[in-house]
């Protein structure tokens, strides 16, 4: 087994662990703190939090399935499935909402973090899983941008993918709060209408923008076998 599939395996193993530690064994009473509540239906699948370890857990599956049976070659004469797949989701996925999760999460943690993360949970919720869910996921992924190659996909592909996914979770969290009148994150708790619509254009630019930073830092770190990419 190569270095690089270890380190696949071991990124693996990590998520899904952290994702079965938190589903199964962190339990915030209710009286403590309303994130803690199931919300009737959503359970952890509440926090873009879940989504995205879920997301990076699946992620490196396929970095290591692509080492067994596809090909990490720059430019392989023919690329196969599961190499076309991983680089999709690295880039349209994987990157922007890693490094989002983390950015955002540790910004709001660090101005107020009654607003993300009370101290209420820390009895609850161990530092070693907030750092895998929140600082983690972030390591892992730039970690891969900067250790594999892929060429982004068009940047209409791209972002179409992603913004098509958080419009998903946009979605999602309504419903809950439909359903429950609360809302799963406490900072739209003080938020009004307009200044939610805003939040949330905000918070979808910054991803964006987390994409072609991606991007641009793949086509640095990656220049010459982009260009050799192209000749072939």
């Amino acid at each position: 087994m190569s270095v690089r599939a270890v380190c696949h395996f071991f990124a693996t193993v990590h998520f899904w662990i952290g994702c079965y530690y938190d589903w199964n064994y962190v339990k915030v009473p209710a009286e403590v703190s309303r994130m803690g509540e199931s919300f009737g239906f959503s359970g952890k699948l509440k926090f873009l939090t879940f989504w995205d370890a879920l997301l990076q857990g699946f992620f490196f599956a396929i970095c290591l399935l692509n080492d067994f049976i596809g090909t990490n070659e720059n430019v392989p004469k023919r690329i196969p499935l599961i190499r076309k797949i991983k680089d999709l989701i690295l880039a349209s996925l994987a990157f922007p909402l890693a490094n989002f999760v983390a950015l955002t999460f540790w910004g709001l943690y660090l101005v107020d973090r009654e607003l993300i993360f009370p101290k209420a949970l820390d009895p609850y919720f161990p530092t070693w899983l907030n750092h895998v869910m929140h600082t983690n996921i972030a390591v892992f992924i730039l970690i891969e941008l900067f250790t594999s190659f892929r060429k982004y996909p068009s940047r209409k592909q791209g972002i179409g993918i992603l913004v098509a996914f958080m419009a998903v979770y946009l979605v999602w969290i309504h419903i809950i709060h439909s359903y429950t009148g609360m809302w799963v994150y406490p900072i739209l708790e003080v938020l009004n209408l307009p200044l939610r619509i805003v939040f949330f254009a905000v918070l979808l630019g910054f991803t964006i923008a987390l994409y072609i930073l991606g991007e641009r830092l793949n086509g640095l770190v990656w220049r010459k076998q982009l260009k050799d990419l192209k000749k072939a």
